[in-house]
């Protein structure tokens, strides 16, 4: 592991201005990513900003229904929040879903957004890969790619699957992540943008601006009476990342589909937004054959690899298997 100056930040103007003054600076929050990043020397940093101390750990209901969640709240609290088990189940069995006890009372809100892909050609330090050395390539490609690559989003750049449980949920819910920069100014993304597919240049995974630093993620107004699930499928049921996994908010009048979020995990470079799947089950009577279909549907553009091609049937039983469950008793 690589020495590092360290700099304590005060707020979150001294954050973003110690970035921008110091060469090679990262934000540590919890570490559970970059600590172990840098120790493979995946990651360099001459200088580590801690804002641990920052004032960004609170969750918030806003007066437009929506629920304000400060940078620094822990997966578990996230979890935990009342407002986030009333209202946003769906989030909770996610964060739940995802890593040990351990990591989750570590792990924060804005480090699990900002989470870098488990591919083991990026974290071997040696292979070519074009997120951790741009223009090496990509070696997933002809090699082992099996388990943490995608099928959805990919590119002749990068294939490797985004990790996050967390984010899945929230792509379903919808959500802007609000960003700092060091002139002082604050500026929001929607969280189905934040996240970049590799396309061309995979090693930029976020919407950020350098130096910028995510002070809360608000979560849109929950969905009425809705009724929500996430099913993750992996190769164990302890501590594993998705092979495939998806998140759905239904919002029903008896057997009949009002209103419908679908988002998938593990299959893609993303959380990813099934929009066309969606609109497909919005005003049809919730049947066996419609899911089969929005399943299929969500999968369409997939492309499999040597050893991924499970996926896309993976995912596709992921999709009905959740709508199953949620809509069991109006299925007809």
């Amino acid at each position: 592991m690589q020495t590092f100056d360290y700099v304590r930040a005060q707020s979150c103007a001294h954050a973003v201005n110690s970035a921008s003054t110091l060469e090679l600076t990262r934000y540590l929050a919890g570490g559970t990513t970059l600590l172990d990043l840098m120790k493979l020397d995946v990651v360099k940093a001459d200088h580590l900003v801690d804002i641990n101390r920052l004032p960004l750990q609170q969750v918030e209901t806003l007066d437009d229904g929506r629920l304000r969640i400060g940078a620094l709240v822990s997966n578990t609290a996230l979890a935990r929040h009342p407002q986030v088990v009333t209202h946003y189940p769906v989030l909770a069995q996610a964060i739940m879903a995802g890593a040990s006890t351990q990591l989750r009372n570590k792990a924060t809100t804005a480090g699990n957004v900002m989470q870098r892909v488990r591919c083991n050609y990026f974290r071997d330090g040696v292979s070519p890969c074009n997120k951790r050395q741009p223009g090496s390539g990509c070696a997933a490609l002809g090699g082992l790619n099996r388990s943490v690559h995608a099928v959805l989003g990919t590119s002749d750049h990068c294939i490797a699957s985004h990790p996050s449980d967390m984010c899945v949920a929230m792509a379903a819910i919808g959500a802007q992540v609000t960003l700092q920069n060091p002139q002082g100014q604050s500026r929001e993304v929607n969280f189905a943008d934040f996240h970049l597919l590799p396309g061309d240049t995979p090693w930029r995974e976020h919407a950020l601006e350098p130096h910028e630093l995510i002070t809360h993620v608000t979560l849109d107004a929950p969905l009425g009476t809705s009724r929500s699930g996430y099913l993750k499928l992996r190769d164990r049921t302890s501590y594993q990342f998705a092979l495939a996994s998806s998140a759905i908010i239904l919002v029903m009048d008896g057997p009949t589909v009002i209103e419908a979020r679908i988002a998938l995990g593990g299959v893609a470079t993303k959380p990813w937004r099934a929009v066309e799947a969606e609109q497909h089950l919005i005003g049809q009577r919730m049947s066996a054959q419609l899911m089969s279909e929005v399943a299929e549907m969500a999968l369409k553009d997939a492309r499999a690899y040597a050893h991924n091609a499970y996926k896309i049937p993976l995912g596709q039983q992921v999709i009905a298997r959740n709508l199953r469950d949620l809509t069991a008793q109006e299925s007809v």
